[in-house]
C-alpha cells in the first residue's frame, strides 16, 4: 500500500483493559499489505472531531498484529473523565463500536532498546506501557534489569510477560496532568547494575527533560545505550508538542 494512503479499517473490538487503558482492534483487507514485526512502533489514526466533516491525527503504539486474522491491536489511555476533560481521542476510544471506520497511516519505525548491554532499564508512563510492554516480550530469557512504570491507579497494572529477571516496579500517580517528578524518583532510587546498561524512556516532555539529565549527566550513559523521548506534554495539544520536541532536540544537540 502507499504511504501517501491510509489503510481503511473497523473496529472489530472495543475492551477496557484497566480503567484507564481501553484496547481497540482494527481489522480490514488493507491489513494484508502491513508489514510484520512491527509491535513498539507507532501508527498514526484519524480521529473525527464531533460536530465537524474535519479529523485530526493522533499517535499510537502497535500493540499486536495477527497477520492471519488481519487485526491490530492499539492501546490508548482514557485521559481525563469524559464529557469534561476528555479530548477527541479519548472519547472516540471509549464509546466507539464494533463496525465504526477508522482511517489510518504507518507504521513508523521500530525504536526499540538496544540489545547490547548486560542490564535494561524501562522508564515511563502509561503512554509508553505498549511500548514497554511489547519490548519485554521480545527479551532474551536472561536479561536482568528493571521496568519503571508510572500507573494512574492501582487497577491500571497489567500482567506483561517479561523475562524473570526484569523486576517491574509500578508507580501510581494519581494526577498525572499534574507537574509532578513522580517517574524520575522511582528511577533514582534503583541499584545501579554493574556493566553497560540499555536504557529504553518516554514519558510526559518535562519529565523526560529531568530522565535525560539523570542518565546522561549523572550517570554518564552514552548515546548508543539510551534511547530517552517525550510522548506528550502537560497542557498542551500532540502538534504543539511536536513543535516544543523539535526545539528541544535542536538545543539538546546543539
Amino acid at each position: 500500500m502507499s504511504s501517501d494512503l491510509p489503510y481503511r479499517l473497523v473496529v472489530s473490538k472495543n475492551q477496557r483493559l484497566t480503567p484507564n487503558m481501553q484496547r481497540i482492534t482494527l481489522q480490514g483487507q488493507d491489513l494484508a499489505e502491513f508489514p510484520t514485526g512491527h509491535e513498539g512502533s507507532y501508527v498514526k489514526l484519524l480521529f473525527p472531531l464531533e460536530g465537524t466533516d474535519n479529523v485530526i491525527m493522533r499517535t499510537y503504539t502497535i500493540r499486536k498484529f495477527n497477520p492471519v486474522d488481519l487485526a491490530l491491536d492499539i492501546d490508548l489511555v482514557l485521559h481525563g473523565e469524559l464529557g469534561k476533560n476528555s479530548g477527541p481521542a479519548s472519547t472516540w476510544a471509549a464509546q466507539t463500536k464494533p463496525g465504526d471506520s477508522m482511517q489510518m497511516f504507518g507504521p513508523g519505525k521500530v525504536k526499540a532498546a538496544s540489545l547490547e548491554a548486560d542490564w535494561f532499564l524501562f522508564a515511563g508512563d502509561m503512554t509508553a506501557l505498549p511500548a514497554i510492554s511489547c519490548q519485554l516480550e521480545q527479551l532474551p530469557a536472561d536479561t536482568i534489569g528493571y521496568a519503571v512504570i508510572e500507573i494512574t491507579s492501582e487497577q491500571d497494572q497489567q500482567s506483561l510477560q517479561k523475562p524473570e529477571g526484569i523486576d517491574i516496579l509500578w508507580m501510581v500517580n494519581p494526577h498525572p496532568d499534574r507537574e509532578n517528578t513522580v517517574l524520575g524518583d522511582a528511577v533514582k532510587t534503583l541499584p545501579w547494575l554493574p556493566g553497560t546498561p540499555s536504557i529504553w524512556a518516554a514519558c510526559e516532555f518535562s519529565n523526560m527533560r529531568l530522565l535525560r539529565a539523570y542518565f546522561k549527566k549523572d550517570k554518564h550513559v552514552s548515546r548508543d545505550q539510551l534511547y530517552i523521548s517525550s510522548y506528550w506534554k502537560m497542557g498542551q495539544s500532540e502538534d504543539k508538542h511536536k513543535v516544543i520536541k523539535k526545539q528541544d532536540a535542536i538545543a539538546e544537540s546543539a
